[in-house]
Order: structure tokens, then C-alpha cells, then sequence
């Protein structure tokens, strides 16, 4: 399946497109459950080489973490992120046997363009390793 550039990231691509699939026909608006009930809906998975290591990257928009008005904030957002990497990530790194090392999950209150700093846009991040299908948190 050929995605198009703005899913590039570094040297390879995930077909984010087919997981945006699979989530629209179990949700309405590419929606992911998750124990805070903010709507989340994916942005794009990428796969990022750093150094020696392969990083892959879930970005998820969730509105509701926005900094003038959201009510979620990070301690309300964690068990999502957790949540996320669990039953998302790690069956989708599952099913299209990829590889790597870290795990990141962001959350955006808006789709940003990956790299390009946006002082507007408020963002949650955590860093996790895949070990025996579980996301232990990395604590970057």
C-alpha cells in the first residue's frame, strides 16, 4: 500500500491507513475508547530510526486536553496513554510484525504536523517498552 508523504517519517512508514480502517469499522470518526471517555481519534503511526533504535509513534488527537478550555489534564490523560499502547499499539506492531524498541504515544489537542513546533498546540507524551505484550513506561 503506498501512504502518502505527510506519513513519512525518517526512512519507513506504517500503513496507517489500514489501522484507520480497522478503527472506523469497530467506531464512528476513527473514535478509541479510553478510561478518561475523551474522544480520541488517530492521527498517524509512524516509524522513527533513532540511532540504533526504531521508535514507533502513535499520535492521537484528543480536543478535550486543550490548554485554555479542555478539562483532561496529564494525570487524567496517563491512563490513557497507557491504555492506548496496550490495546492499540501493541496488537497493530502485532499484526504487521514490525519491530522497535520504544513505543510513543502523543496525545494533540489539534492535528500538528510531526517535527514542526506548534506553541499553540498543547500535547501529552509518553515513552514505552514493548515487553511480553505489556507497555512498561519509560520515563523519558
Amino acid at each position: 500500500m503506498k501512504i502518502p508523504a505527510r506519513y513519512r517519517c525518517n526512512t519507513d512508514v506504517i500503513p496507517t491507513l489500514v489501522l484507520a480502517g480497522m478503527l472506523a469499522l469497530t467506531s464512528p470518526a476513527l473514535a478509541v475508547d479510553v478510561p478518561s471517555g475523551q474522544p480520541v481519534e488517530l492521527q498517524e503511526v509512524l516509524v522513527d530510526n533513532l540511532g540504533t533504535e526504531t521508535w514507533l509513534r502513535f499520535r492521537f488527537i484528543a480536543p478535550r486536553i486543550a490548554r485554555e478550555w479542555g478539562e483532561i489534564g496529564f494525570a487524567d490523560a496517563e491512563p490513557d496513554m497507557v491504555h492506548l499502547c496496550e490495546t492499540l499499539a501493541l496488537p497493530y506492531i502485532a499484526e504487521y510484525g514490525l519491530k522497535g524498541e520504544v513505543i510513543v504515544i502523543s496525545l494533540a489537542d489539534r492535528a500538528t504536523e510531526f517535527g514542526v513546533a506548534d506553541p499553540d498546540a498543547t500535547q501529552f507524551f509518553e515513552a514505552y517498552r514493548p515487553v511480553d505484550n505489556t507497555c512498561i513506561w519509560e520515563g523519558l
